[in-house]
């Protein structure tokens, strides 16, 4: 009933910069907070960043610094800016969000499909 679309991914040189997006659409009430994830190949999932109704957010150490999350909730989309980006970053981003549905509260829990970032030397 929830989809998320992110763009953005791509290849980008050390030291530069990629914008992350990830929007929400579908019977949603209201969401509770969003997050984004990321994955490389042999590694375990990472959690990023998150953002929540407060408009607070946590951060992973590797990112403090250097990455910024962000919504805009007429949109229900979140962003993730990406800077100084190093090539330990790359991997699979994925955006996640907690949601209530129109007619059943939940929360319920999605996923986008991920989008790629890789980071070159």
């Amino acid at each position: 009933q929830v989809q998320l679309v992110e763009s953005g991914g791509g290849l980008v040189q050390a030291g530069g910069s990629l914008r992350l997006s990830c929007a929400a659409s579908g019977s949603i009430f209201s969401i509770n907070k969003m997050a984004w994830y990321r994955q490389a190949p042999g590694k375990q999932r990472e959690l990023v960043a998150t953002t929540f109704n407060d408009g607070s957010a946590n951060y992973a150490d590797s990112v403090k610094g250097r990455f910024t999350i962000s919504r805009d909730n007429a949109k229900n989309t979140v962003y993730l800016q990406m800077n100084s980006l190093k090539p330990e970053d790359t991997a699979e981003y994925r955006c996640n969000a907690e949601v209530s549905l129109l007619f059943r509260t939940g929360p319920y829990n999605y996923w986008g499909q991920g989008t790629q970032v890789t980071v070159s030397s």
